[in-house]
């Protein structure tokens, strides 16, 4: 189910450094290089197959941005929300 405009506010203010982008939410994480980004791709990974529920992934050399929706769904469900927060956790 989808959630309304209030419902999303109120999650992203729970999860520092998302922000909403249209029907998704999305984070750039930063590392000091190309190797310690890889290794929180790679540990994402394991999270999203345990979830489920898989985020768009774009790696430029030290940036790693997630972006993440329900496309079954036509936009955000607590699964984003989730995942986002499990990965910050």
């Amino acid at each position: 189910m989808l959630l309304t405009d209030d419902e999303n506010h109120e999650r992203l203010r729970e999860l520092p450094g998302w922000q909403r982008a249209g029907r998704e939410i999305r984070r750039v994480y930063a590392f000091p290089g190309f190797k310690e980004a890889m290794a929180f791709v790679d540990r994402l990974a394991a999270l999203a197959e345990e979830a489920n529920h898989h985020p768009d992934i774009l790696i430029q050399y030290d940036k790693v941005t997630l972006s993440s929706t329900s496309h079954d769904s036509g936009g955000l469900t607590t699964r984003d929300f989730r995942l986002a927060a499990k990965i910050d956790g």
